[in-house]
């Protein structure tokens, strides 16, 4: 029995549980002969043989507990079989609770979560549909989806604008605006119509005698035995008395019996003066009737043959063009004659001045215009889309690009008569006092008992002008004038300016640190 026990332990330390089931039938013999041999006597097996039978086995990551006596099933030889339930497997622990949670099937351990596709998924979206709504557009665009068949661009001119608010009366009363992107269609028309009356002005001036340079080494007798007569003249003659060309510009004939208009600075100084005209092989001589140096204007007349009339071009008035509104010029800008240019209206009421080798020439009253403008085109027409002269081409800015001015015709309508009839044309009034001024320094306050630098100190009176008269004398102060405070001399010289002839202002001046008050009548200074 000790030797039983005995084993029975060696076999409990070396258990092996594929040693009890090739086992099971020599213990089933056993326990039959055990049986058979005591005859309805029940005895019972050991308890470790029970406990080897009751045996179950579990696979996967189901860890046993600790006591083996827990996992063993005491029941006796009669009892109840035992129900062995699967163990449930276990699954992996995930951190991320938004991570896809694998199936029971598809169990990878160690494997790490998916990466979140939130962000690949929000661009994709918005990428797909950025092209729905592009190609939608693009569609309806091709196709003129939204704007009827004609669509807005499809006027031409003023026939358009009536469509479009025919067709809108049914719109809560909102007239749309259809817009003419194009130029005018009329251009060569009145090119056509025009330029027979524009003509080509060349001037001819009496050569001077050529000097040599001014030296008496060239007239030294020793001199030009060596050198010869020519050296220093570069091989030019003495050409006195001969004409040769002066000057080219443009004109444009407003009577049928031969009158033209031009600028007066195109025919300056000329002894001769040559006018051509289209349809007729050679150029007339023209006679100057008058000249105005302060208008630049010219008028003069040439003889038609055989007693036929000259084309001419209407004036027209500048007054009833609007800025922006389409003008052209013709002129014959460097010798290229009947050159056609275009543009618009750009300003009114431009006054520039330009000095010249007699003097200074203020132009007042010009209009602004953005069609090409040289030399050569002076004295030109520059018309409106009726074929009439609105202003004569004059001067244009040689510092930028697409600024040409032109004498409007309301300035050549008032002077028209006495041009053609040789009549001295008055000077336009022009506004003065008789003094001028310049800004007072800080080092002056204090010596002209002021209170600060403000106004104009009076540096000079001109003897019988409107300030002399008046009693304003040098070293006045003014500080205001018709009772408003000026700081500098350039406000008081823009303010007298804008006023009338036989106006009258008071002047505030500060006279040995006293305030007195002084009126002046506006003088003209042409009068003078």
């Amino acid at each position: 029995m000790d030797q039983n026990n005995n084993n029975n332990n060696n076999n409990n330390n070396n258990y092996n549980p594929f040693n009890d089931f090739f086992r099971m039938p020599e213990e089933r013999e056993r326990r039959e002969q055990t049986t058979s041999d005591n005859e309805g006597a029940k005895t019972s097996l050991p308890e470790e043989t029970e406990s080897r039978s009751s045996h179950y086995f579990a696979y996967g990551p189901y860890k046993p507990k600790a006591s083996t006596s827990d996992s063993m099933a005491g029941d006796s030889v009669g009892s109840a079989p035992v129900e062995v339930t699967p163990p449930k497997p276990v699954r992996s622990y995930y951190t991320n609770e938004s991570a896809e949670q694998p199936s029971a099937g598809q169990w990878q351990f160690g494997k790490p979560p998916k990466k979140n596709s939130g962000f690949r998924g929000l661009f994709i979206s918005f990428m797909a549909g950025v092209l729905v709504v592009g190609s939608l557009m693009f569609a309806s665009d091709r196709m003129n989806l939204f704007t009827g068949a004609q669509g807005v661009m499809a006027g031409n001119g003023s026939g358009s604008t009536g469509s479009a608010s025919a067709g809108s009366s049914n719109n809560g009363g909102v007239k749309p605006t259809a817009l003419d992107m194009s130029r005018p269609n009329n251009i060569s028309g009145i090119v056509e119509q025009a330029s027979p009356a524009v003509v080509k002005i060349e001037t001819k001036v009496k050569a001077k005698s050529s000097s040599r340079g001014g030296s008496s080494l060239f007239n030294d007798p020793f001199f030009r035995q060596f050198f010869g007569d020519d050296f220093g003249t570069n091989g030019q003659q003495d050409n006195s008395g001969q004409l040769q060309p002066g000057g080219m510009g443009t004109g444009f004939i407003f009577e049928k019996s031969g009158y033209i208009l031009t600028n007066e600075h195109v025919i300056e100084g000329a002894d001769e003066i040559w006018v051509y005209v289209q349809g007729h092989e050679k150029p007339f001589k023209a006679e100057l009737l008058g000249n105005s140096y302060d208008l630049d204007l010219a008028a003069l007349k040439i003889t038609p043959e055989n007693g036929k009339e000259f084309p001419v071009l209407p004036l027209g008035s500048a007054d009833d063009l609007n800025v922006g509104d389409w003008v052209v010029a013709i002129g014959n800008p460097y010798g290229f004659d009947h050159t056609v240019t275009v543009g618009v209206l750009s300003a009114k009421e431009r006054p520039i001045s330009i000095p010249d080798q007699n003097g200074t020439r203020d132009y007042k009253h010009l209009l602004q215009t953005d069609a090409s403008i040289n030399p050569g085109n002076s004295g030109g027409p520059l018309l409106n889309l009726n074929g009439e002269v609105i202003g004569i081409n004059t001067a244009v800015s040689a510092q930028a690009q697409g600024i040409g001015f032109a004498i409007p015709t309301s300035t050549i309508s008032s002077v028209l008569d006495n041009l053609k009839n040789n009549v001295k044309i008055p000077k336009e009034p022009a506004p003065y006092m008789g003094i001028s001024m310049q800004d007072i320094d800080k080092e002056w306050i204090a010596e002209l008992k002021l209170e600060n630098n403000e106004g104009a100190i009076v540096a000079q009176v001109e003897r019988k002008s409107p300030a002399f008269s008046a009693g304003i004398r040098p070293y006045d102060v003014i500080v205001e004038l018709n009772g408003t405070k000026v700081k500098t001399s350039s406000e008081i010289s823009e303010a007298i300016k804008k006023t009338k002839v036989g106006d009258k202002v008071s002047l505030g001046i500060m006279r040995d640190g006293k305030k007195q008050v002084i009126e002046v009548t506006i003088g003209n200074r042409n009068a003078e």
